[in-house]
Formats: C-alpha cells, sequence, structure tokens
C-alpha cells in the first residue's frame, strides 16, 4: 500500500473513533466532552490567546520559575538531548529552554496537526541547528514515537499543568506511559498547586471572556467531527470548584431547552442542563511526589514561585 494511503487509512480510523468517543460522551446521563477537543486549530488559537491574560497566572507564573532556576534545571536534564513536547501547541514554551538545554532534536506532539505545522515552521527558521519533527497524536490514548526519534537521552517536556485535565487514575496511567518511553532520560513537567478560590475563578473566567470562547469553541469542534448541529449561542461557559476532588470544572450550560441532532442520533439538553468538557486538578507537593513515585520515577527535583502556585518538577 503506498505511503499517501496507509496516511489515508490512518486518518479515517483515527476519525471514526473520535465519533464514536464522542458520541458515547453525548449519550451519557451526565453529558461529557474529552478536553482535548478543545484544541482544534481555532481552540488552539484562543488558549494561546489566554496565556497571555493577566488573571491566567500558570503560563508566566511557569516561566518564571523555568527562567529563575534555568541553570538548575539545564544541570539536572543535561545538554544536546531530545526534547520531547507533549502538548506542544505554539511551540513556544520549549523554544524558552533552547538556549539552556540546547538540545540536538526538538519533538513536537500535539493533537492539532494543523496548528504545530504552523507553529514549528516559524521555529525551524529561527534554530537550524535543531532537527525538529511535528507529530500529530492523542497521545492519552498511545504515546509510541517512530523510530526516526533517537533514543538516548530523551527528556519529554510536559508543561502547563496539562497533566491536571486528568483523572487521578488517568494521570497515573500516562505518566507510566511516558516512563516507558524515557529510557535514560527524564521528565520536566509543570503542575498546578491549590490556591484561593478567587484566583482561580479569574483564571478560568476572565473578564474579557476569552477562556469562555475556548470553551464554547469545543461544540464547533465536535460539529466537524460529528456532523452535529450545536449552535454555540444556545450554552454559556460555566466555571465551579470542587473542593473534594481538588480540581476546576468546567461546563457548557443550556440557556434554554436545546435539541441536537447527528447523524443516527438525537439529545435534548433541557434548560439548565450541564455538558462537562475540562477538569483540572490542582495539586500539594507531597501529592506531586506520591503521583510521580506511583508511576516508577525515583529521582524527583521541584522547583516552585514565591508564592507556591506552581510547580516544576524534574523525575527520572
Amino acid at each position: 500500500m503506498h505511503t499517501s494511503a496507509v496516511l489515508e487509512e490512518s486518518a479515517l480510523l483515527t476519525q471514526h473513533s473520535f465519533t464514536a468517543e464522542i458520541e458515547a460522551g453525548l449519550l451519557q446521563d451526565c453529558a461529557t466532552i474529552s478536553p482535548k477537543f478543545l484544541y482544534d486549530a481555532l481552540g488552539s488559537h484562543l488558549f494561546a490567546a489566554i496565556t497571555f491574560l493577566p488573571e491566567y497566572y500558570p503560563t508566566n507564573t511557569e516561566k518564571s520559575i523555568l527562567a529563575q532556576y534555568r541553570n538548575q534545571i539545564a544541570e539536572v536534564v543535561g545538554k544536546d538531548g531530545v526534547l520531547i513536547d507533549l502538548g506542544a501547541g505554539n511551540c513556544l514554551k520549549a523554544a524558552s529552554l533552547f538556549d539552556s538545554l540546547k538540545p540536538s532534536t526538538y519533538v513536537a506532539i500535539d493533537f492539532s496537526i494543523e496548528y504545530l505545522n504552523e507553529a514549528l515552521n516559524q521555529l525551524k527558521s529561527k534554530h537550524p541547528e535543531i532537527a525538529m519533527h511535528a507529530l500529530g497524536m492523542d497521545f492519552s490514548q498511545h504515546l509510541t514515537l517512530p523510530n526516526s526519534i533517537p533514543m538516548q537521552h530523551r527528556t519529554f517536556f510536559y508543561p502547563g499543568s496539562s497533566i491536571g485535565n486528568f483523572s487521578a487514575v488517568e494521570a497515573l496511567q500516562l505518566l507510566k506511559k511516558i516512563k516507558s518511553q524515557i529510557l535514560d532520560g527524564g521528565l520536566l513537567i509543570g503542575m498546578d498547586l491549590m490556591k484561593p478560590d478567587d484566583v482561580l475563578i479569574d483564571a478560568y473566567d476572565d473578564p474579557l471572556k476569552v477562556t469562555a470562547a475556548f470553551n464554547l469553541n469545543i461544540l464547533r469542534s465536535i460539529n466537524n467531527h460529528l456532523n452535529s448541529d450545536f449552535d454555540v449561542s444556545q450554552f454559556k461557559h460555566v466555571v465551579t470548584i470542587n473542593h473534594q476532588e481538588n480540581r476546576v470544572e468546567l461546563y457548557l450550560e443550556a440557556l434554554d431547552d436545546v435539541r441536537v441532532q447527528w447523524p443516527n442520533n438525537v439529545r435534548t439538553f433541557k434548560k439548565g442542563e450541564r455538558i462537562h468538557t475540562e477538569n483540572s486538578h490542582k495539586y500539594t507537593i507531597e501529592s506531586i511526589k506520591q503521583l510521580l513515585r506511583s508511576a516508577g520515577f525515583e529521582s524527583i527535583q521541584i522547583w516552585t514561585d514565591a508564592k507556591k502556585y506552581f510547580a516544576v518538577i524534574y523525575a527520572k
């Protein structure tokens, strides 16, 4: 079979899997959509805009930690290795490490391959000395790197506390997958810490409503996958804090009774009924250590900001 045919078949199988996953979530008693569908091309751009908001502390806080401790981080990570960026987005976080880590190879992995290619093309011209690869992959489901990626001295980079989107069981499974691929390298990961409710609400429901647009766009994203007829104007963005589970929860709430249909199925959302779109779990230093040790990491080094809002961890 020709390579183009193989890729086309793979894409069709992936699309079929996505369609089945979305439909199953929508037909649950409490409807849900996986947060990975937030990151289509438009969603990825909207999230990039969110990171510039003063209320959204994770990006700037993580950035300041990486800058403040760049020499210590470079010392434990090492130089001239393979930097593997999970959920790379616009690749800017990883690019900020290039001067200190001096990777020989950079592998950007993201759900939205179109947005990823756009970002990587700009980065290649600035760093021609680094071999760069873009991989469109749902790494939450499978994480297998192609043979073209060097096996020595791998550093997996997972910033932004994206690990917090997963349940404790899912996070542990993903970290175990990463551990199995690290070989002689390590994991550099950002994890969000618990903090006052008002700080969290401002971060996830900003006054400019950029986060609301980001969340609502998931309906357009799944319209493209499912051929459904969601109308974003019929829903609103809702944020709650679940103290029992130590997480922020994002929902879309029906403003009135809404009937949504797609091929071979239909669902009516009553006024006030919600679709769950994302969790963002928050951690303590001790819970971070417990999670990483359970995944098989033995050596753990942690850096935080002065307010203890966020943590950057290197584990191997």
